[in-house]
């Protein structure tokens, strides 16, 4: 199966595509009215509006530093997961996309690196709870808010996972405990992103992992904008291979191109397989 995760609802309805996210939420901050026609894509903890707005809302490290994009090593600012009022804001737009879907998909979720957070509020938080082990607490806050928002969700819970499946990492990293969400998940998606796929061996390395690690279904999510199509036809077969899906990020024009060709040369009878 092939999908498409876009902003623009026109090409949610295009025929190539048995799959559509459309992202209602993404990591700007921009927010719009969830479709009834593809699954809603929210960005729990990734807002740079929030964060320019309200500083305060950024997790911060021992040392002080704030998760947000002017930082070297982050792509956009990060809200702090114990935020309470901001995390019930993401819950509501949960219920809304789940009112006009029953299908969501969960991004953005956790902690932004492994030395977040030590905010006022985590430091007192960790304090009062019954964890003595920093990371183990980080990873109930996760796993509650995941199953928090799956109850909100009549259909299938997606989420999104960091494209790192060695053991351990995700919860060192994130403080996301798969053991420990997998009952609320119904399928993962991991973004496998590149700007050429001049090379696909890492796709297989990678894809290969998180069949290892996942007792859950997950599928691929490509990045088609200005991708050569042959490239991204050839990622998009070697991740075919692992995952239940393959979607294409942001260029929908591009993976239909692609598609078209795939469909094109399976009926001249030509085989793309390894």
């Amino acid at each position: 199966m092939y999908g498409v995760v876009t902003r623009n609802e026109q090409e949610l309805s295009w025929p190539e595509f048995d799959r559509a996210f459309y992202e209602v939420k993404d990591v700007t901050g921009r927010a719009t009215e969830p479709v009834s026609e593809a699954v809603n894509m929210i960005s729990c903890f990734g807002d740079n509006a929030a964060v320019e707005a309200r500083p305060e809302l950024a997790p911060v490290s021992e040392d002080g530093t704030a998760a947000t994009q002017e930082q070297p090593y982050f792509d956009w600012g990060y809200v702090c997961p114990n935020r309470d009022e901001y995390r019930t804001g993401v819950l509501e737009m949960v219920e809304d996309a789940a009112a006009a879907n029953e299908d969501v998909r969960l991004d953005d979720i956790g902690f932004p690196r492994p030395e977040y957070c030590h905010c006022d509020i985590c430091e007192e938080r960790f304090a009062a709870s019954e964890y003595d082990d920093w990371q183990a607490w980080r990873a109930d806050v996760i796993s509650e808010f995941v199953a928090e928002a799956a109850d909100r969700i009549p259909g299938k819970t997606y989420l999104t996972l960091h494209p790192d499946p060695y053991p351990g990492h995700l919860y060192e990293r994130s403080g996301i405990d798969i053991e420990a969400i997998e009952p609320h998940v119904d399928e993962f998606v991991v973004p496998l992103y590149d700007m050429a796929y001049s090379t696909t061996y890492w796709i297989e390395t990678i894809a290969s992992g998180f069949e290892s690690l996942l007792d859950t279904p997950f599928s691929v999510e490509l990045y088609a904008v200005d991708v050569d199509i042959d490239d991204l036809l050839h990622a998009a077969e070697v991740a075919d291979a692992y995952g239940e899906s393959v979607f294409f990020g942001y260029d929908a024009s591009n993976a239909r191109a692609a598609l078209r060709r795939l469909t094109a040369s399976s009926n001249d009878g030509v085989s793309h397989g390894g």
